[in-house]
């Protein structure tokens, strides 16, 4: 990679040689691969002159200049980037194994960061610039992408890329590295069968979706699925799933169609489950009513630091909804929708994983209650193993008949109330 900025003026003065001979034979506007392959060839060879030794990887620069994502290719090959930030043209950094590195890469000017920038979001129909300098969109793998412009960026164009995996982890990948147990998983992949309401709760790079995805599995192949997001990260492997995704509109906010008003189209259109990529503002409501109104078996990731925190926001959501109701109202509602809370973390070395389950039980007087099925006790060890409260579901008659065998005995109880 130490190489990329040494031959960045060159790849400059290649690129403007390509667009010399494209203009020259009428092929400016998304001219054919092959076309554009031969053009880059020759426009590289008028370039270097007498290094052909160069020539190959000159020529895949360019390319990638034209139609990818310039500099920042080579870290999008490598599978141990999990994370690129652009701070800027000249400041290029990664996260690898949860730690932090600033590369050598950098951009030619903020021009050359902008005309990435532009192709990535044009790619899924969305636009940015100095009138609405904020934008969320996504890469052709799935991977999330934001977007702050100057003036509200003060150092030039932020971009940030979160990388996904190729292939998501599955159950038994996730217990050999120690992100939550086989009991967990029996526990988990039995509640999502027996169609209980799940919310995966946790902070920024936790791990939210990459455990929706792999809960999402258990979902039987028959049943129809309607995924919801701001920008698609999901991967479902159901033969039956419909995807739809919110638009931000124009800076009038002409044309925006925000998670709560997909949510309310997903109703009429037959779903057997209704999975929100994440939770975060009016949609909180229409997903409370949808849940208790015969829609269960719905996913949803939201962000908050531990379980009693998920519920206060969802209490909160409601209310940005503008809805004029009592809060042991939105209480009740909480409680009748919501069965389950998985809470998920980040710890400082990189890992991520499940740090406890929670059941939503009901009402006591105006206080939600809830009991604690699977917890990571402090100790020594930097990350402790999931451990079972030894309490007894309430659900743990839906969750028999779907498959659930509780590993020991359990206090039939209902555990520590908060």
């Amino acid at each position: 990679m130490s190489r990329i900025p040494l031959a960045a003026d060159m790849v400059a003065q290649a690129h403007r040689r390509l667009l010399v001979l494209l203009r020259e034979q009428g092929q400016e506007q998304d001219p054919p691969v092959e076309v554009l392959e031969h053009a880059a060839r020759r426009a590289v060879q008028d370039v270097l002159g007498g290094r052909p030794a160069e020539l190959p990887v000159m020529v895949q620069l360019l390319l990638a200049e034209v139609r990818g994502l310039g500099p920042l290719e080579p870290l999008l090959a490598d599978p141990e980037v999990s994370e690129i930030m652009v701070n800027g043209p000249v400041a290029v950094w990664t996260e690898r194994s949860g730690q932090l590195e600033r590369t050598s890469l950098r951009f030619q000017d903020e021009a050359h960061l902008r005309r990435i920038i532009d192709r990535i979001v044009q790619r899924v129909g969305r636009r940015v610039d100095e009138a609405a300098p904020m934008a969320d969109a996504r890469l052709p793998d799935g991977s999330r992408v934001n977007v702050i412009l100057p003036p509200l960026a003060l150092d030039g164009p932020i971009l940030t890329i979160r990388r996904f995996r190729a292939t998501p982890p599955d159950a038994a990948e996730l217990v050999a590295q120690g992100a939550w147990t086989t009991e967990v998983e029996g526990f988990m992949a039995a509640a999502v069968r027996a169609r209980c309401n799940i919310l995966v709760s946790g902070g920024t790079g936790s791990g939210k979706t990459t455990l929706l995805n792999v809960l999402s599995r258990y979902i039987p192949d028959r049943e129809r699925l309607i995924t919801i997001e701001d920008a698609a990260e999901l991967r479902l492997q159901q033969p039956h799933v419909v995807r739809l995704e919110t638009r931000p509109g124009l800076p009038g906010g002409q044309g925006r169609v925000d998670q709560a008003e997909l949510l309310r189209n997903s109703l009429r259109m037959r779903p057997d489950r209704i999975l929100l990529g994440e939770v975060r503002g009016a949609e909180a409501l229409t997903m409370l009513q949808a849940m208790n109104t015969g829609h269960e078996g719905s996913l949803a990731t939201l962000h908050a630091n531990a379980p009693r925190d998920a519920l206060s926001r969802l209490e909160t959501m409601v209310l940005m909804a503008g809805a004029d109701l009592p809060l042991r109202a939105i209480r009740e509602q909480v409680a009748r929708a919501v069965d389950l809370i998985v809470q998920v973390a980040r710890w400082p070395g990189g890992m991520r994983g499940v740090v406890s389950v929670v059941e939503v039980l009901g009402m006591e007087g105006e206080t939600l209650t809830t009991q604690e099925l699977f917890r990571r006790h402090e100790g020594p060890e930097p990350v402790t193993p999931l451990r079972e409260s030894g309490l007894m579901p309430r659900l743990a008659g839906r969750l028999r008949e779907a498959g659930w065998v509780p590993s020991g005995p359990a206090r039939s109880a209902a555990g520590p109330r908060w």
